[in-house]
């Protein structure tokens, strides 16, 4: 398109995508506050190790991420089952680049195993919205 119907289809997808983002990002912040508060408290409280510790927290933040981003973030309609089984592999992906990241702060870098859990968050939200956009909720 040119002229300013061109303009008014680039500013829309422009918002749209910014919209995303932003909601993306509020979800983001409150599977954060639940997910490492779980992870803190699974290493601190139950005296479990890395791993299971941070499992527990981002499994508990699945579902809740799943049914807001999907009805609310991407504003998407089309039947769940699919849908759920992409979120999953790209929860999973997301997940890999977290632990890694994670482990490396700790091992490579001899960081508190504290700060390392929150410095996978940043890799783990890109590869999240990145894959939930292109892939999970995806419109045809």
């Amino acid at each position: 398109m040119h002229g300013f119907a061109g303009r008014i289809s680039r500013m829309s997808f422009d918002a749209a995508y910014r919209v995303s983002v932003f909601r993306y990002l509020g979800v983001g912040v409150l599977n954060t506050l639940v997910g490492l508060g779980a992870i803190y408290a699974c290493m601190y409280v139950l005296g479990l190790a890395d791993i299971p510790s941070n499992f527990i927290g981002y499994s508990l933040g699945i579902v809740l991420s799943f049914i807001l981003n999907k009805y609310w973030t991407f504003e998407n309609t089309q039947p769940g089952g699919r849908q759920f089984v992409r979120f999953l592999l790209v929860v999973g992906t997301a997940y890999l680049v977290n632990l890694a990241v994670v482990e490396a702060c700790i091992h490579l870098l001899g960081m508190s195993r504290y700060f390392a859990q929150a410095a996978g968050i940043p890799p783990y939200t890109a590869a999240g919205y990145v894959g939930s956009r292109y892939f999970a909720f995806r419109t045809s």
